[in-house]
């Protein structure tokens, strides 16, 4: 019994030296699929960016492992990103996939992971469908739930006593996920919603649907176009002249950062209610902005944060999970906390975020052009609509 334990001992030691030499020059592969091409392009690059800024802020590692991160473009098509996604896992070896922007491309992706038994994460789409009954263990939301900040904007149009609103979104998942969570907190209020518009993904012509609402003489208009379709439709909003008569209301993705050097002063003085701001006093978000501000040469969004907010949490894990087997990150994600951009974040159940979502307006930055301003807190702590019919 003696011999036989000593044998034992020993093997014990010689597995737990090799895992430890092992681990010294192991990696862990993440595979950046995000849109660096066309309209959508500015809000990938900054996913990318802040991802990589906060690699290199962690010194080029997750936790003990070497950061290996493969770009790719996905065109922002559907069939694009799949093809990457499979490509990522079954040549590349990646542990995690990241990056996506859009909801329509996180559904079309999220199969493809499943099957390969890897993770996903995204830094941004948030789909209510992988929120609730259809979660799964394999995909965590580092950023929102798409419903989220639009929740937050349907309680400030309430709060504000807006009697009837005029509502506009792309027609995709994360569109349709907008206006549902606008209504959610707005409706209760008595107020009227007089029309519910879904345009075409992508469409950057909006002088129709605007001609349409100004006859209509809503109180307020509340839309959600990110990138290019942002840009375009408060142009042509500010082109209109008729800012005097309906207040406009955008998603926090359509002032975005990314986005305001192109707008100009059309977005001056637009509200919106998000979970980041430039100017938020929160964690590590000041040094965030500097350090963007410093490598990048521009002020980050609030896609960048989230992707920088990403790359902590899977640093956090893995440094708990000592491993890149997927199981054992996934524990450790569970379980995971940080103290990021946004300041303290954890995950619910169903691995979406717990956060604050705050009022915020564009205003004329102290050093020129544009910039949004938080005005107050709308909700603190919050979760979605859709954790309760999670279950994993």
């Amino acid at each position: 019994m003696t011999k036989s334990f000593s044998i034992g001992a020993v093997s014990a030691l010689v597995v737990s030296a090799m895992t430890a030499a092992s681990a010294m020059g192991a990696e862990l592969t993440v595979g950046m699929i995000t849109t660096l091409s066309g309209p959508g392009a500015g809000l990938g690059t900054d996913v990318r960016d802040g991802f990589n800024l906060a690699v290199q802020d962690l010194g080029g590692k997750f936790g003990e492992f070497d950061a290996n991160v493969i770009e790719a473009d996905d065109q922002r098509k559907p069939d694009v990103a799949v093809q990457l996604t499979e490509r990522m896992l079954e040549r590349d070896g990646a542990d995690i996939v990241t990056g996506t922007i859009w909801s329509n491309l996180a559904l079309a992706m999220m199969p493809a992971v499943a099957r390969a038994g890897k993770i996903y994460i995204s830094p941004n789409a948030g789909p209510s469908l992988l929120a609730g009954e259809q979660c799964n263990r394999n995909f965590f939301n580092f950023a929102f739930q798409n419903d989220n900040a639009h929740e937050a904007m349907g309680q400030h149009v309430a709060d504000a006593e807006i009697e009837r609103v005029w509502l506009m979104a792309p027609n995709y998942p994360a569109g349709h996920d907008a206006l549902r969570g606008f209504r959610r907190f707005y409706d209760p209020s008595g107020g009227e919603v007089m029309d519910e518009v879904y345009t075409q993904l992508g469409q950057l012509d909006y002088s129709a649907e605007i001609a349409t609402l100004q006859s209509a003489k809503p109180d307020a208009v509340y839309f959600f176009y990110p990138g290019g379709m942002g840009i375009n439709f408060l142009k042509q909003w500010a082109q209109a002249g008729i800012g005097d008569d309906i207040k406009l209301y955008a998603s926090a993705f359509s002032t975005s950062q990314d986005i305001l050097p192109a707008v100009g002063e059309a977005a001056l003085g637009v509200e919106s209610a998000a979970h980041w701001s430039p100017d938020l006093d929160a964690g590590l978000n000041q040094q965030f902005v500097a350090a963007f501000q410093e490598a990048y040469g521009r002020t980050p969004s609030l896609f960048a944060a989230q992707a920088y907010d990403t790359a902590l949490f899977i640093d956090t894990a893995a440094k708990a999970a000592g491993s890149t087997e997927t199981e054992a990150l996934i524990a450790a994600l569970e379980q995971a906390s940080i103290e990021g951009a946004r300041g303290a974040i954890t995950l619910n159940s169903n691995h979406f975020p717990i956060q604050n979502f705050y009022l915020r307006e564009v205003v004329e930055a102290p050093g020129g052009g544009l910039t949004n301003q938080i005005k107050g807190v709308v909700f603190e702590g919050h979760t979605d609509a859709y954790a309760s019919a999670c279950s994993m």
